[in-house]
């Protein structure tokens, strides 16, 4: 058997962003940071909850917001050419 191939196995601690739990496990890294974790996700709570990963939603309803702005011009200009 080859020595020293395998990576080093320690102590780990793992942390959710959106609840805050902390876990202490064992692994080959020493932190590990999660977006959800069992205690906070909606499948396994039952709560619907829309966790915003970097602004995306707000970002998704600005470019909504937008497109349907610009599509209210496009029909008034077509109103005042006809």
């Amino acid at each position: 058997m080859k020595k020293d191939i395998h990576p080093n196995y320690m102590e780990a601690t793992i942390t959710c962003a959106t609840c805050g739990s902390v876990v202490h496990t064992h692994a080959t890294v020493p932190t590990i940071h999660l977006d959800l974790c069992s205690q906070c996700h909606p499948f396994y709570t039952g709560k619907q909850r829309i966790v915003d990963t970097a602004g995306r939603v707000d970002r998704f309803n600005q470019r909504r917001a937008a497109g349907e702005k610009a599509q209210r011009a496009a029909k008034r200009r077509e109103k005042t050419k006809a």
